[in-house]
């Protein structure tokens, strides 16, 4: 681990950068305006709903007129926990609380991506890696009390699991991934999508390990989402009962071209125009990524970004917030990570630079100035 940490240490010294210059324009244009930069990072939209269930737990239920119903159920409950866990053990608020365990899991995320992407492609394009996910548009959201962070580290570190053959491990942390958020069943399918292959590829000489893992892995998600169901009296069904309260379902895509095609023929807000940008380039580099033939990514990377963006393109309802579900699907940056590693020093560096401002001016937008929920 020491050794591990050693490699990995000029990619978060500039991921920690790279966000640190972020928060820096955030707060600073907060000021401006007469906003209040703690209140940004610790109460922002769903930040607010992770709180309370941390402080009061389950059971908040908000009624709108045109029928829609919002109840805390919709959130998963590692966050949470982890913030209710950190303010009994230390005499800290749940604000202060959601926003450190955020910023721990954001380091930790960076470090299981670099070790991905060292293991895969050497030491330079993981610091790239790195760098790029940290300056994605949505990267304000590693700076701000949400869960994103906290999914991303534990499908990091279970695919590098995967890919090391430590399966119970890998099956342990897809567990712990599907408590986290509801698109956390995609590690859960990566972990099973190995398992199987590495099945068929030793039939009788499977170690028990590997059936483990395979069983352990979707038990967190399957789990919280029986258990809300025999909360709400319908077991099978009640938790998408309760995500259809927020008017947030799986159509495939009907809703989301439904946004497209009203974006294109009228004036549209910029975190509109941006979402669809964003999910775009996401489609192409999944692309890339699937047809890349000199950097073939292993099948696990390759299930797990694909049924984010599966989830992400095919679900509908907060059509704005599809680019902060796509934050955890890192493999996507891969192709551009091996392309900036054969580009020249200049080209990347300017490249880099352009990101760096994008994401800085975007993500400080999003949380200050755009009317729709990140």
């Amino acid at each position: 681990m020491a050794a591990a940490l050693h490699r990995a240490a000029p990619a978060l010294g500039l991921f920690a950068a790279a966000r640190l210059t972020g928060l820096l324009a955030l707060c600073l244009w907060a000021e401006h305006i007469g906003r209040s930069p703690r209140q940004l990072l610790t109460h922002t939209w769903d930040s607010t709903w992770y709180t309370r269930i941390a402080s009061q737990g389950y059971g908040h239920t908000l009624y709108f007129s045109d029928g829609a119903v919002h109840s805390d159920l919709a959130f998963f409950p590692l966050y949470p926990g982890l913030v209710r866990a950190a303010t009994t053990v230390f005499p800290i608020g749940g604000g202060t609380a959601a926003l450190l365990i955020s910023w721990a899991a954001a380091a930790a995320a960076a470090f299981g991506i670099y070790l991905l992407g060292e293991r895969l492609h050497g030491r330079t394009t993981a610091t790239l890696l790195v760098l790029l996910w940290g300056l994605l548009p949505h990267a304000v959201v590693f700076s701000i009390a949400y869960t994103e962070p906290l999914l991303t580290a534990l499908a990091a570190v279970a695919l590098y699991a995967v890919l090391t053959g430590r399966w119970l491990w890998a099956g342990s942390l897809a567990a712990l991934a599907g408590l986290a958020r509801p698109n956390g069943v995609a590690i859960a399918a990566a972990v099973c999508v190995a398992v199987a292959y590495e099945l068929w590829k030793r039939r009788a000489h499977a170690p028990w390990r590997l059936w483990a893992a395979a069983v352990v892995a979707p038990l967190g998600w399957g789990g919280y989402l029986l258990w809300v169901g025999v909360r709400v009296g319908d077991p099978l069904a009640g938790y998408f009962a309760v995500q259809s309260g927020w008017r947030s379902r799986f159509d495939f895509g009907a809703d989301a071209l439904s946004h497209v095609r009203d974006i294109v023929l009228r004036p549209a807000e910029l975190a509109s125009t941006g979402t669809v940008l964003i999910v775009g380039a996401a489609v192409l580099l999944f692309v890339l990524l699937a047809l890349d033939r000199e950097n073939r990514p292993p099948p696990p990377l390759l299930v797990y970004a694909g049924v984010l963006l599966l989830i992400t393109v095919g679900g509908g309802g907060f059509f704005e917030s599809k680019p902060r579900f796509l934050l955890p699907a890192f493999p996507l940056l891969l192709p551009l990570a091996c392309a900036l590693t054969k580009a020249r020093p200049r080209a990347a560096i300017v490249l880099i630079a352009a990101l760096a401002g994008l994401s800085c001016a975007y993500g400080t937008y999003l949380l200050t100035l755009a009317p729709m929920p990140l």
